[in-house]
């Protein structure tokens, strides 16, 4: 296993580090692709969305999909890696834990987490600040995986 912030070989990504089990989703480790996939709108600005939980991307991104017309989620779905297609928009605390670990050093990045209609949660790496913001701005996408162990 390589060390956190190096590239984990056959795995698409950035080993991120280890996250224990949580509700339904067994411990794992969160592996986040090694580069941006540019800056998108997070989408359906004015709409409720099923997508509030703040640890859960891949929960979050699958609701985001199934309502369409969110092309953060979509962009980050769509990215494959090493033969890896299953990554998410990742979620708030996701997003903190790449913060925490020095793994992305500037940007303003979109997590899978809703906050209101109008909002979602976002993390500006320059400063750690994680807030929220309106829907329809358009900000960094990096894609995440689980890694099951």
């Amino acid at each position: 296993m390589p060390a956190i912030g190096e590239y984990w070989p056959g795995q698409g990504g950035i080993n991120a580090g280890y996250v224990a089990a949580r509700g339904d989703v067994p411990a794992h480790y969160l592996i986040f692709g090694d580069k941006d996939l540019g800056e998108f709108k997070w989408g359906r600005y004015q709409e409720e969305s099923a997508a509030t939980s703040k640890w859960d991307g891949k929960a979050n991104t699958d609701a985001l999909i199934a309502a369409g017309s969110h092309p953060a989620a979509e962009a980050a779905r769509a990215h494959t890696a090493d033969g890896h297609s299953d990554f998410d928009l990742p979620a708030a605390t996701q997003l903190h834990q790449a913060w925490a670990h020095d793994l992305i050093a500037k940007g303003a990045y979109w997590s899978s987490s809703q906050r209101s209609a109008n909002h979602a949660f976002f993390m500006h790496f320059g400063d750690g600040y994680q807030g929220l913001i309106g829907k329809s701005h358009e900000l960094r996408v990096r894609p995440v995986r689980r890694f099951f162990i």
